[in-house]
């Protein structure tokens, strides 16, 4: 995804971390079936070491691919039916606990790197229960499911060595401007873009074209993707980011900010905080 600059995670969190003191920073996610877990414990091991108690790891199942670029990546289309055996597999590099004898991750072994199970439908969560992992819910862009996996994963949770209770993120996207009717521009925009890049992959449409896709039957399931979405002047919308961590029982919000331009979304950022 050209917008999207995260094909090579490990090095993204480096070179941030290198430029920051003491924020955390964390993948959100590296999908498990495109990678070894050996070298995903490698990678992030070495980020633990270079910056000790900062790095998490967030866990994914989808591909998030089609089949030739699963073949790029000497990956094949089975590799998400393992996705638990995998998770379990990267555990024990990082806990210095490897479950393949005669192999540990260098660096990596024993850095006790936290992992965090994400996940859009039920099964994320109960793996993330029967882990006693954190879990990260996408309901930022699968609302449907949000309160069916908290509540599954709040009702099976199994305590573990990282975690002794139950601890969930919640994904939302956040337009936040100065005035309401600019953070309602930018929102627009937003939306014909969400749903040109998934309803007419390639094209360049207009506004009026644009509209009038947001107004057909595809146009609105994208809509509906984004159906939590907090838009408005700052009050406005921490007050919906306050309601909507109740409704979803989160723990933590996961943001993501989806004003037009760079600028536009710094601005954002600096309002939300």
């Amino acid at each position: 995804m050209p917008s999207i600059a995260s094909s090579a995670t490990s090095v993204l969190i480096a070179h941030v971390a290198a430029h920051t003191d003491r924020i955390r920073l964390g993948a959100g996610g590296i999908m498990l079936p495109n990678h070894s877990p050996l070298t995903i414990a490698e990678q992030f091991g070495t980020l633990a070491e270079l910056h000790p108690g900062r790095i998490d790891l967030g866990l994914g199942r989808a591909p998030g691919s089609d089949q030739v670029t699963q073949w790029a990546l000497r990956r094949d289309p089975s590799a998400a039916e393992r996705f638990p055996h995998d998770v379990l597999e990267l555990h024990g590099y990082l806990t210095g606990q490897t479950r393949v004898p005669g192999v540990d991750a260098m660096p990596g072994k024993g850095t006790d790197v936290p992992l965090y199970i994400l996940g859009s439908s039920l099964f994320g969560a109960s793996l993330a229960a029967a882990l006693g992992l954190p879990f990260a819910f996408a309901s930022h862009f699968a609302p449907d499911a949000l309160e069916p996996a908290v509540d599954l994963y709040r009702r099976d949770f199994q305590p573990s060595t990282q975690l002794d209770e139950p601890y969930v993120i919640a994904g939302v996207n956040v337009v936040a401007a100065d005035t309401a009717a600019v953070a309602e521009a930018h929102l627009l925009h937003a939306q014909r873009r969400r749903t040109a890049r998934f309803v007419a992959r390639g094209q360049t449409l207009t506004d009026d074209e644009a509209d009038a896709l947001l107004e057909s039957r595809a146009g609105r399931q994208v809509l509906h993707m984004m159906q939590y979405t907090a838009v408005g002047e700052p009050h406005a919308v921490k007050r919906y980011l306050d309601d909507f961590a109740k409704r979803s029982s989160a723990d933590e919000l996961m943001v993501t900010l989806m004003s037009p331009t760079l600028e536009h979304r710094l601005r954002s950022a600096t309002l939300l905080v």
